[in-house]
């Protein structure tokens, strides 16, 4: 020290901490800069070192600010003195500087920039070694609230990445922990600065940015969502220019990136979903096998995107989702089938149609491509395609059926389908009001109608609650005469007298159809079986004639007015052959109130009938007896009415499996009947007693 105060005189001393900045400027240039020069010169470093050591102690930490501006501007005046020798004293000249970056007098921090600036200049790539001490410090200053202090760092921060774009000696893998710690401050000024940065070194050749991009993409992304314009911009370049080295590049590290866009897919902002999109479907395009660990995530950022209110988003996200689609995996390798199903099991509870109708698109195509695989995960996804169902979007139930009717290829899963079907129905009435026909439609034309029907047929048969099994069956019966899908098994049953398939479906379909008098009725019309028809109807007694009986016949007097009941109607001109026609249609006229629509319409239909066709012996004969009396006299009627055995029919055995059902739900109406009295005067009882005691009181 006693060196270096004999070196500066006291009067330049003093004037070093002179206020007056050109004063202190001049003096320094004139003696310090001089001083080292000639020292330097010499090569009498110990007395450089002296220098240095007083221009820090006495003048860089001094408590006066004047001393540490004074102190700031002798550093790089030594510095600019000692040239090409600087390097060796940069670790006495450089901490000083650096630690006035966090001074409280903004004048001093301004000139620290300056000091650094001008050792920076001198000493060039030896300057690298303090590179991320200086990094942080500049990161601060750019966000400082005095704007001479930024615009001074922004000078030194410029000439700073010229110094390392043309240094072999820059580590970026040291840098790179430092940028991703500051990736997700807030600070625009801050954020621009390392925007910039970023942008500096991808343009330099021998730096890998691409290969650390995982480490600091998240930050770009939330850069997208800045509130100000110059902010996103300026992330957006950047993003779009390292998209552009992926596409251009052999070997990229998709799996940590896909985890971030994925995430970034459901930001909030919608720059930011329709950059993360556009990502994943360039990954998806180029990332191959290196993804399929990734395809569940990956599906997961897209299908909601599918729904996007922004138009631009959901044509990148549907045009991911069939790249995604497309592509062929082992899930013997990394490929999991369950996570996929899952992921599209959870988005069809989404909100948005789109986003549901392609989630089961993904079922469907998984089924496809890996049955034996999904079938092992049935029990995760079954419930929720079940309640899929009472969806609002016809499109989306019709997709759900076509998942089923795949899943019930095998014949242990169509029983459950249908045994699950059949109790969705029960315990909710308002699926099968609204659905009901076109779930069982769409079965039909995917699984086959006559198999589909068999089936309902068997479990309802043996269903206890027997108003469900009414409902059912009247639903499954107007189905049966009004679809298109089902003509075939209407044709069918035509010929229950004369071709052996048909009695099978008459019969299979019968035990259930007792559920409902007017099933049962419509069943036998259609399969011609008439004198069974008139039969069940000489057998309804009074408690079978309710108001929901003569709903259900007005229905079906109506329903024989329509092109499906032609042929009977045709059937009407030859009552001697179709007699038993005739007395089931005139046993249907005398149930219905003579002033309903149904007793005007059949009315009118029978009297269309000409007269001549009538042969009034035939009708006489058969207007009372055992209505299963064999009928020699009617030429042509055997094949078309059947007598008391027909073709394997046991029409006498049918009628009383009809009366017996018939009994239990009179039966189990009386005890609702009964039950609702007991309730009723329960409740009765409780508010008399409420009333005395109130009346006491």
């Amino acid at each position: 020290m006693a060196d270096a105060l004999s070196l500066i005189p006291a009067a330049v001393l003093r004037n070093l901490a002179d206020k007056l900045y050109e004063k202190r400027k001049m003096l320094l240039l004139m003696f310090i800069e001089g001083i080292v020069k000639q020292l330097a010169a010499a090569g009498d470093h110990d007395k450089i070192t002296a220098v240095i050591n007083l221009l820090t102690a006495d003048f860089t930490y001094s408590p006066l600010a004047n001393h540490r501006k004074g102190g700031l501007i002798g550093l790089a005046a030594a510095t600019v003195g000692l040239t090409s020798e600087a390097a060796q004293h940069l670790e006495q000249i450089v901490p000083p500087v650096l630690n006035s970056f966090s001074d409280q007098d903004s004048r001093v921090r301004y000139y620290a920039c300056e000091a650094l600036y001008n050792i920076a200049k001198v000493v060039r790539g030896d300057f690298i070694i303090f590179f991320n001490q200086i990094f942080d410090a500049l990161c601060k200053l750019s966000a400082d609230s005095d704007a001479n202090v930024q615009s001074a760092a922004h000078l030194l921060d410029r000439l700073v990445k010229d110094i390392v774009t043309e240094s072999d000696q820059f580590s970026i893998e040291e840098f790179i922990p430092l940028l991703r710690e500051r990736m997700n401050v807030l600070n625009p000024y801050v954020r621009q600065f390392l925007v910039g940065w970023i942008t500096v070194l991808d343009s330099v050749p021998d730096i890998d940015m691409l290969g650390f991009l995982p480490d600091f993409l998240d930050g770009l992304f939330n850069m997208l969502s800045d509130s100000s314009h110059e902010i996103r911009q300026q992330a957006d370049s950047a993003l779009s220019e390292f998209l552009q080295e992926i596409k251009n590049s052999p070997s990229v590290d998709y799996g940590r990136m896909a985890e971030i866009l994925v995430q970034r897919a459901g930001s909030p902002d919608e720059f930011t979903r329709l950059t993360a999109i556009t990502w994943i479907n360039e990954f998806v395009k180029l990332g191959g096998d290196q993804l399929v660990p990734y395809y569940a995530d990956i599906l997961g950022a897209i299908l909601p995107c599918i729904s996007d209110k922004e138009e631009k988003i959901r044509v990148v996200a549907r045009e991911t989702n069939e790249e995604l689609r497309a592509l062929k995996a082992d899930p013997a390798e990394t490929f999991d089938v369950g996570a996929i199903l899952s992921i599209a099991r959870r988005q069809l509870s989404s909100e948005w149609e789109a986003t549901r109708i392609e989630s089961l698109h993904w079922i469907s195509t998984l089924l496809n491509k890996y049955r034996n695989e999904v079938l092992q995960f049935l029990n995760d996804i079954f419930d929720t395609l079940l309640k899929a169902l009472s969806d609002p979007s016809d499109e989306v139930v019709l997709l759900v059926l076509d998942v089923h009717a795949c899943i019930a290829k095998d014949p242990q899963h169509f029983r459950q389908l249908v045994v699950f079907l059949v109790h969705n129905f029960r315990v909710d009435n308002s699926l099968l009001e609204k659905r009901g026909a076109l779930i069982i439609r769409r079965l039909c034309v995917l699984l086959n109608a006559e198999r589909v029907y068999r089936e309902l047929s068997t479990i309802l048969e043996g269903e206890s609650d027997l108003d469900f099994a009414s409902i059912m069956v009247q639903a499954l019966n107007l189905i049966l005469l009004t679809s298109s899908e089902l003509s075939e098994i209407r044709d069918l049953l035509k010929q229950s007298l004369v071709n052996p398939a048909g009695k099978d479906l008459y019969v299979s379909l019968y035990a259930s159809w007792c559920h409902s008098p007017m099933a049962i009725i419509s069943l036998c019309l259609l399969a011609q079986t008439y004198q069974h028809a008139s039969a069940v109807i000489q057998s309804l007694v009074e408690e079978d004639i309710n108001v929901k009986f003569l709903v259900q016949l007005d229905k079906l007097i109506r329903l024989l007015e329509t092109p499906i009941f032609a042929y009977l109607r045709l059937q009407l001109l030859e009552p001697g052959r179709y007699t038993w026609l005739f007395k089931a249609l005139y046993g249907l006229l005398m149930l219905l109130p003579q002033q309903s629509a149904a007793f005007k319409i059949l009315k009118t239909r029978l009297k269309a009938v000409p007269s001549y066709s009538f042969n009034g012996e035939q009708l006489k004969k058969t207007s009372s007896g055992n209505p299963y009396q064999f009928l020699n006299h009617m030429s042509g009627d055997i094949a078309m009415d059947g007598g008391n055995s027909h073709n394997g029919i046991n029409f006498a055995a049918r009628l009383q499996q009809f009366q017996q059902m018939q009994h239990q739900h009179r039966e189990h109406l009386k005890t609702q009947t009964q039950s609702r009295k007991n309730s009723s005067s329960s409740s009765k009882e409780v508010e008399t007693g409420r009333t005395q005691a109130t009346s006491v009181g």
